[in-house]
């Protein structure tokens, strides 16, 4: 990847929809190179897909909470499996630190919240804790 690559990447990601001659004005190249250049970069996996970002709140979900969670060692891959399964969790991940596990929760209310992490998320076999951070404003991503 060059320095091209990169400023496609980054108009990209700016706006997923920009028309591939929106992105070569805005990169200063042609239209094919362009067109040539993210065909080459979905390819090689760089490019995974193209998304929508939602304003959760618009949709009703007035609480999110980051999740970490303590797991048996032995049975985390089984509860991963579980998590994913949950429409509740938005994001999962793997962390190196003070948890096993990190996930990103959507619920409509602090009820709804409780209810997710004491029962659906509580509730899977060898989670040990649950420990749930509430997003007062989000200022980035």
């Amino acid at each position: 990847m060059d320095k091209k690559d990169h400023k496609i990447i980054a108009t990209l990601r700016e706006n997923s929809r920009m028309s591939l001659r929106k992105v070569s004005k805005r990169v200063h190249m042609s239209e094919s190179g362009v067109r040539k250049r993210v065909k080459q970069l979905e390819r090689e996996g760089v490019i995974k897909g193209y998304t929508v970002v939602v304003d959760p709140s618009k949709l009703g979900f007035s609480t999110t909470a980051i999740i970490g969670l303590d797991v048996e060692p032995q049975k985390c891959r089984m509860v991963i499996k579980e998590l994913t399964r949950l429409g509740d969790v938005k994001m999962l991940a793997i962390v190196a630190g003070e948890h096993t596990i990190t996930g990103e929760v959507l619920a409509r209310d602090n009820k709804e919240l409780a209810d997710i992490v004491l029962r659906k998320i509580g509730g899977i076999e060898g989670v040990t804790k649950a420990h749930a951070s509430v997003i007062l404003e989000r200022i980035k991503g």
